[in-house]
């Protein structure tokens, strides 16, 4: 089983790229979208031949803003609204799929580099979502999360470790929750299979052209419950597809 994820920046400018021609070329059974930046009443055209693929979206209240889907090969059942408080859910930034033998995750948290209140959210959001996971584990303890998570968590996932030092995004306590999700039973895929490799990122700013330097950071995960990882064949950051400011990332499981 494949499993992409892949932060694509809007969905109507990504399918006018290359959105189709890569989905025809990798044939993902499940590929998860995050920041697709649409209202039901605007999904392209496009989409509809893309037919081989449920496709189930949540969206932001806000229109043109934030937003998940999951495009799969066979219907899962499906979650959309994790939290208990509102203001955690209206942003359309999770959709969970049941597939029996594990339940994914697809999540587009929270950025904070915008002021103070919105790092405080997105640290609030961190904190409900693995209060939630670990309601999640006793229901089903296989559990995969993929997306963007907003945070490098250690030195060798980003290129100016030091000069970001105090910015959202690399901060101690956003890294911290990293910490506290891995010792709560999760692996971060692609450091499974490369610890010590550097380099490698899923995120480039469009501003400064910095992926023309490769001035990065790896911000995208796969993180896949320790009961999963004898399934777990590969990781893959796909750093050649170009698109949006993000890479797809991919994993590979065997069941």
């Amino acid at each position: 089983m494949k499993i992409i994820s892949w932060n694509i920046n809007g969905l109507r400018s990504i399918i006018k790229k290359n959105l189709i021609d890569f989905l025809a070329q990798t044939k993902p059974e499940i590929f998860c979208l995050q920041e697709t930046k649409v209202a039901f009443e605007n999904l392209p055209i496009e989409l509809t031949s893309i037919n081989n693929y449920h496709k189930n979206f949540v969206f932001a209240q806000k229109k043109g803003y934030s937003g998940v889907a999951t495009f799969n090969l066979k219907k899962p059942k499906i979650i959309t609204n994790i939290f208990d408080e509102e203001k955690f859910n209206n942003e359309g930034r999770v959709i969970v799929n049941n597939y029996q033998k594990f339940l994914l995750f697809n999540v587009y948290f929270p950025n904070g580099k915008k002021n103070k209140e919105r790092l405080q959210y997105k640290l609030d959001f961190y904190q409900k979502f693995l209060e939630k996971i670990k309601i999640y584990q006793k229901i089903n303890p296989n559990i995969i999360i993929c997306g963007d998570v907003n945070t490098a968590h250690q030195e060798i996932d980003l290129t100016r470790p030091r000069e970001n030092s105090q910015i959202s995004g690399f901060l101690p306590l956003e890294k911290a929750w990293i910490d506290k999700l891995i010792k709560n039973g999760f692996v971060d895929s692609w450091r499974h299979f490369h610890p010590q490799i550097k380099n490698n990122y899923t995120w480039w700013d469009y501003k400064t052209k910095a992926r023309e330097r490769n001035v990065g950071w790896r911000i995208d995960y796969f993180f896949v419950s320790q009961s999963l990882i004898s399934k777990l064949q590969n990781a893959k950051i796909l750093n050649n597809i170009l698109g949006s400011d993000h890479c797809p990332i991919e994993i590979e499981l065997n069941f």
